[in-house]
């Protein structure tokens, strides 16, 4: 391997990384520096909305609002460079609690009755590209493939139309 793929290897595990703990922080900003302005995500097949990252960016903080405890661990990826380009298949393991919120449940702590933890195994499948700024996902699909324990809850909120064209 030379040094230029075990950086750009190095760079893009720091990148996933990065998704996650911004995620799992709710620091939607920092979203800015994962991901090209241009990008598309589709979170559809694991429940989610498809978009690009304007809509996502301002989806999120909804969607995640019932959650108010979750953990991306990232772990196993396989990755393919090409120059300034590269794709890659990753393991993540998605630990999540549900809370279903009622009307005067304003008990004090961070767990209360009735949260629910589960379980969401699944793969992001990325496509990256090197920008002056460092390497982003360009496009990001997340491929389910188990969940344990998922409560009975009503659909996500809907995304937000993108703005017409002047």
């Amino acid at each position: 391997m030379s040094l230029q793929e075990v950086s750009d290897r190095l760079e893009i595990q720091d990148l996933l990384a990065r998704y996650s703990f911004a995620i799992d922080e709710r620091d939607w900003d920092a979203l800015d520096r994962v991901f090209t302005s241009d990008a598309t995500i589709d979170y559809s097949e694991t429940g989610g909305a498809k978009g690009d990252f304007a809509q996502i960016k301002a989806w999120l903080p909804q969607a995640l609002a019932r959650f108010p405890m979750y953990q991306h661990m990232v772990a196993t990826t396989r990755l393919d460079l090409a120059g300034d380009t590269a794709t890659s298949r990753t393991i993540l393991f998605n630990p999540m609690v549900y809370r279903d919120e009622k009307p005067g449940d304003d008990r004090p702590g961070d767990e209360k009755p009735g949260d629910q933890v589960f379980f969401i195994g699944l793969w992001y499948r990325d496509c990256f590209v090197r920008t002056a700024d460092g390497w982003r996902i360009a496009d990001r699909y997340e491929e389910m493939a188990y969940s344990h324990n998922v409560p009975a809850m009503s659909p996500p909120p809907e995304i937000a139309a993108a703005p017409a064209a002047a």
